[in-house]
């Protein structure tokens, strides 16, 4: 049975260790997601000095800046779209630098990934995965002042529904050692989205110089509702051709996928050459090109 789940619990223990656990939504006795970052923050104010001065900084109710820690240059899978089938996990790293003038604790740094306008009316994300020895040491000194920090992170499909597809948050938080701190609530937008399979067959083969051809094929991408693939209606379709020859593809017609993803268009035969179906991607579905497909001119 499928069960719509969150990634769940952190522990905070004088340096910051975060576990990955997987629980059901309804067995939480709260948004699970913004309990963990509640437990990070919580940590952070019980390290700092009461004395010092604090500023306070919110493009959101969950930021919050004491001192001059600062975190910036977040950057989620190198800068590309986290893609997810129906079975295959996704694996894929938040970086991000943390800068302060007395340097930044290394076992500080913090992320959580999430869908949803904030980590509170979030329904859906993911912790970063433990380390083998129950420890994290997230970051690496760089400078007197600034480390970069790197979180490893692993998506199931099967906790995803089809409305999860689209953009995703990530929160981050690092703390000096001085224990000023920075939390980010937004610090960056990626887009997770639903993996796409495109297919072409032009048919007859071979086939005489100037007869019609029929050029079929089918745009399906991952149903994250059924764990199956399926047809993915009413999209423009552009067909490519690139003659034997040649290595460049032309667009020869946009073609609309019908009820149940399929395509079909007909052309003249000109030449020797391959026929291939491009889709250029939504917010949802990513961008695939099929194998092309070599039709026998004669």
């Amino acid at each position: 049975m499928r069960i719509r789940a969150t990634a769940a619990a952190v522990t905070v223990s004088g340096a910051l260790a975060l576990t990955a656990i997987v629980v059901p939504a309804a067995q939480a006795d709260d948004n699970s997601l913004a309990s963990a970052a509640a437990k990070v923050t919580a940590g952070f104010k019980a390290g700092h000095a009461a004395p010092r001065a604090s500023t306070f900084a919110a493009s959101s109710v969950e930021d919050e800046q004491v001192g001059d820690t600062a975190v910036s240059n977040v950057v989620v899978n190198g800068g590309k779209d986290v893609v997810l089938g129906i079975s295959a996990k996704a694996k894929f790293k938040v970086t991000f630098t943390a800068t302060d003038d007395s340097g930044i604790d290394n076992t500080s740094g913090a992320a959580i990934v999430y869908h949803g306008s904030d980590l509170d009316s979030s329904n859906i994300g993911a912790l970063p995965n433990e380390d083998i020895d129950g420890s994290v040491t997230t970051c690496k000194t760089v400078s007197a002042t600034k480390s970069t920090c790197t979180l490893n992170f692993t998506v199931d499909p099967l906790w995803l529904y089809n409305t999860d597809a689209g953009s995703w948050k990530v929160w981050v938080g690092a703390q000096g050692k001085d224990y000023d701190y920075s939390i980010r609530e937004n610090a960056k937008s990626y887009s997770t989205k639903r993996y796409a399979k495109l297919s072409t067959n032009a048919t007859p083969e071979p086939i005489k110089k100037g007869k019609t051809l029929t050029v079929k094929g089918a745009l399906t991408r991952a149903n994250w509702d059924t764990s199956k693939y399926a047809g993915y209606t009413k999209q423009k379709v552009t067909l490519q051709f690139r003659k034997k020859t040649s290595s460049t593809y032309s667009t020869l017609k946009t073609v609309t996928s019908d009820s149940k993803g399929n395509l079909s268009t007909t052309v003249k035969a000109s030449a020797d050459g391959y026929f291939r179906y491009k889709f250029a991607g939504t917010s949802t579905t990513p961008a695939v090109t099929s194998t092309s497909d070599f039709v026998d001119v004669r």
